[in-house]
């Protein structure tokens, strides 16, 4: 019994671990000539830049975290409190969100000016890749 329940524990772990190493992809429509820097995509997403339309993820989960992480240097705590700021002040809303990748994907792929970010296992090919953040 002890040696099964450190079995479904390892295995537990390494689909955690998995999970954590996961890519994610910062993309926009296939065809799209718009190749803005990782500087360019975190001005993007904290609604800085409004050339192309960024399309967040809706819930706060680990691509939504390795994005920003990476990205724009911010956490959960501090997203909010920074869109809570502009909200509050009148200086901007909160981008548009969808609920999952293959949402995120589907709207990215439909609308010529937007760009998102998913985990690269979503990628197809109504997208093309930006980069990734391994």
């Amino acid at each position: 019994m002890n040696l099964s329940i450190r079995s479904v524990f390892a295995t537990a772990l390494l689909g955690l671990s998995a999970l954590a190493q996961a890519e994610v992809a910062v993309i926009v429509k296939a065809g799209s000539g718009a190749a803005p820097s990782k500087a360019d995509v975190a001005n993007i997403f904290l609604g800085k830049d409004k050339s192309l339309k960024g399309i967040d993820q809706k819930d706060w989960n680990p691509t939504k975290e390795k994005f920003y992480a990476d990205v724009t240097n911010k956490n959960e705590a501090q997203l909010k409190s920074y869109w809570s700021g502009l909200v509050f002040t009148g200086k901007g809303q909160p981008l548009p969100a969808e609920a999952g990748d293959s949402a995120v994907v589907a709207k990215v792929a439909a609308e010529a000016d937007a760009i998102g970010y998913v985990d690269s296992a979503a990628v197809n090919d109504s997208v093309k890749v930006l980069f990734t953040l391994p």
